[in-house]
């Protein structure tokens, strides 16, 4: 592990030039000044998994907001292609409002190569990854959104399903979807909720 120096912010100490991901989670886990622990956890990137031991920083519960968030900001400024956007995405299925937030934001910052992604979860034989998936294109604003709302709608059978789509369509739906809606209501027409949360975002869309 040879040594370099770095600028002013470390006052010209000497800091290791790590030769594996390995060497640098030593060095962050053995360090408690926040600026070190950066530098490391900018290194870590350069290395094969490096961003998936950052994604897994930021499920950890104990992870300090500090650190979290230069995580994120990392994570960010990847190359979207070589991004572990996929373990990315799982961040918006923790409780934790903040590290969830982090999560879009990073998400937001990848642009169209989530598509991919969602795409993959909305095609699914899993229903409570076309859950997730659609909540994705909600929290991200997404510029396809509507139209792969309009796409899934067409032939979703799970009424859990079809109606989260349809709460998002009740904020970003056009007058021109509501013939889908009715249709929609029709596939359901035996269950109540469905009636009512279309009815809604309907009107939603009319006002």
């Amino acid at each position: 592990m040879a040594l370099i120096k770095r600028d002013e912010a470390t006052k010209q100490e000497e800091l290791p030039k790590f030769d594996s991901l390995e060497e640098a989670i030593i060095f962050y886990e053995n360090e408690d000044a926040l600026d070190k622990q950066f530098y490391a956890l900018e290194e870590m990137v350069k290395f094969k998994d490096g961003g998936h031991f950052l994604v897994d920083k930021l499920i950890e519960h104990e992870t300090h907001k500090d650190i979290a968030s230069k995580i994120s900001a990392i994570l960010s400024n990847l190359d979207p292609k070589e991004a572990p956007i996929e373990q990315v995405m799982e961040l918006l299925k923790l409780r934790n409002a903040y590290i969830r937030n982090l999560g879009i934001c990073i998400l937001q910052d990848y642009g169209k190569e989530i598509k991919y992604y969602i795409v993959k979860f909305l095609i699914g034989d899993d229903y409570d990854l076309r859950i997730f998936a659609i909540n994705v294109l909600g929290d991200v604003n997404f510029s396809e959104s509507r139209d792969m709302l309009i796409e899934l709608l067409s032939t979703e059978e799970n009424i859990n399903v079809a109606m989260t789509a349809v709460d998002y369509m009740a904020e970003i739906g056009e007058p021109e979807d509501i013939e889908l809606l009715q249709k929609v209501k029709e596939r359901f027409k035996d269950e109540t909720y469905a009636q009512f949360a279309i009815d809604a975002a309907i009107e939603a869309i009319e006002a």
